[in-house]
C-alpha cells in the first residue's frame, strides 16, 4: 500500500509534469462523465476536489445551508481556488444526477466552462438509451471542439482497452476480500480507488494494481488478513465516500468489524460494467455508463440486486447505508434497499445520515456499536 498512500499527497505536484507533456485536464465531478472520450481525445480526466470540510463554509456563502456537504464542498473549492485539479481544467463535464448539482453548475460556468450531460430519470427503455447515447454524442462533439481534436474510433477502442483493464484488475483485487481473513481492510480499499482518480497515467496506474493484486493474493495464501478471521463483515453502500469524508467507514473498523467491499460510486460502482467491445464504440460507451446503478435512476432495481448477491458472496453480516444529508434520493432508496435485503438475503441494513463535520461522530460511533451488536460473525 505504500505506493498507493503517496498518490494523493503528490497528486498536485504531477500537474506541471502532465502540463509539459503537452497534455490537457478535462474535470469532472460524478461516474456518469465518459472518460474514455477524454483519454481517446488525449487529454487527462481528473476527479475534482469534492470531499473536505474546509471549504463548505465559504460554499454556504452562495449556497443553501441545509444543501449537500459534497455540493458545498465542491463550489467552496472553486469559489477558494484551492483545487488545483479545476484550476487547471481546460473544461468540466457535469452531469444532471440530482437537482443541487444542476443549479450549482449553473453558478459553476461563471469561473470554467462546462459541458453538462443531462442523465434520463431512468435506464430503462429504448427511448432512454437512445437519448443518452445522442448527449454522449454531443459530448464528444464539445470535447472535439474545445480541444481541437478529432476523437476516432481507433482511439476510442484504444482508451476502452485501457479502461476495461484497469476496471478488470479492481474486480479482481476486491474480490480478494472474500477470503477470511479478509486481507485489505475498507479504508485500504478507499486509498486505492480514490488513487485511480489522481493518478494521470492509466497503464502505470494499472501495473500498480497488478503488483497490489500479487502481494494481497501472497497474504490470502499465508491467511494474513487486516483483521483477525471471523471478524464481523460489513459491506458500505450510498453516497460517494472519498477521502476526507471517510469518517463513517473509519468508525465501522474502529468498532471491531472490517469493511470488506465499498458499492458506492467512489467506490465499485464505477468498476461494475466494461464498455463492450463489439459494435459503435461510442454507443458501447454511452451504454456503460448509462447502467449504473445510481440512485437518480428510477426505479433503481440493478443497485438492491446488486446488493443483495453482494451480501452473499462477500458473507457479510450487514450493510451500512451512508446517507449526506440533503441527499433525497439515496436518503429515500435506503428505505426500499432495506426492505429489499430484508426478504432476499435477510441482511439487516443501517442508515447514517451524516455531513463531513466530526460534530456527530460520537453518535455515529454509538449507532454502529449497537448495530454490530446484533450481526452475526461469518
Amino acid at each position: 500500500m505504500t505506493w498507493f498512500d503517496s498518490v494523493i499527497p503528490n497528486a498536485s505536484a504531477s500537474i506541471k509534469s502532465v502540463r509539459d507533456e503537452g497534455k490537457k485536464f478535462v474535470g469532472f465531478y460524478c461516474v456518469f462523465a465518459p472518460q474514455e472520450l477524454v483519454l481517446a481525445a488525449g487529454a487527462v480526466p481528473v476527479a475534482l476536489c469534492a470531499t473536505k470540510e474546509e471549504p463548505i463554509a465559504d460554499g454556504e456563502k452562495y449556497l443553501p445551508r441545509n444543501f449537500c456537504p459534497l455540493i458545498k464542498s465542491s463550489y467552496g473549492f472553486v469559489i477558494t481556488e484551492k483545487c488545483a485539479f479545476f484550476n487547471n481544467s481546460e473544461f468540466i463535464i457535469g452531469e444532471t444526477t440530482c437537482d443541487g448539482k444542476k443549479k450549482m453548475f449553473e453558478m459553476m460556468e461563471t469561473f470554467k466552462p462546462l459541458v453538462v450531460l443531462e442523465v434520463p430519470q431512468s435506464a430503462k427503455g429504448m427511448v432512454q438509451k437512445q437519448y443518452w447515447r445522442s448527449e454522449v454524442s454531443r459530448c464528444k462533439d464539445e470535447i472535439e471542439k474545445r480541444l481541437n481534436v478529432t476523437i476516432t474510433d481507433e482511439k476510442m477502442k484504444e482508451a476502452i482497452r485501457v479502461m476495461n483493464e484497469q476496471r478488470a484488475l479492481m474486480r479482481e483485487l476486491v474480490a480478494l476480500n472474500k477470503a477470511d481473513p479478509v486481507p485489505l481492510s475498507g479504508q485500504d480499499l478507499l486509498k486505492v480507488m480514490w488513487a485511480r482518480n489522481f493518478y494521470f497515467d492509466h497503464e502505470g496506474f494499472n501495473e500498480h494494481l497488478r503488483e497490489l493484486i500479487k502481494a494481497t493474493k501472497a497474504m490470502v495464501a499465508k491467511g494474513e488478513g487486516a483483521f483477525p478471521a471471523k471478524t464481523k463483515r460489513i459491506i458500505v453502500t450510498g453516497v460517494p465516500t472519498g477521502i476526507g469524508a471517510e469518517k463513517v467507514i473509519k468508525i465501522i473498523e474502529e468498532s471491531g468489524a472490517d469493511v470488506v467491499y465499498i458499492e458506492n460510486c467512489s467506490g465499485m460502482k464505477q468498476y461494475l460494467f466494461d464498455v463492450a467491445t463489439d459494435g459503435s464504440p461510442l454507443d458501447s460507451i454511452a451504454d456503460k455508463y448509462l447502467a449504473t446503478p445510481c440512485s437518480c435512476m428510477s426505479p433503481n432495481m440493478g443497485r438492491l440486486e446488486l446488493l443483495a448477491d453482494l451480501a452473499k458472496d462477500y458473507n457479510a453480516g450487514g450493510v451500512i447505508d451512508i446517507t449526506w444529508v440533503g441527499c433525497h434520493t439515496y436518503n429515500v432508496e435506503s428505505r426500499v434497499l432495506k426492505d429489499y435485503l430484508t426478504k432476499h438475503g435477510n441482511v439487516p441494513l443501517l442508515q447514517i445520515e451524516t455531513d463531513y463535520s466530526q460534530g456527530d461522530t460520537g453518535q455515529v460511533k454509538t449507532r454502529v456499536e449497537a448495530f454490530l451488536e446484533m450481526i452475526k460473525k461469518p
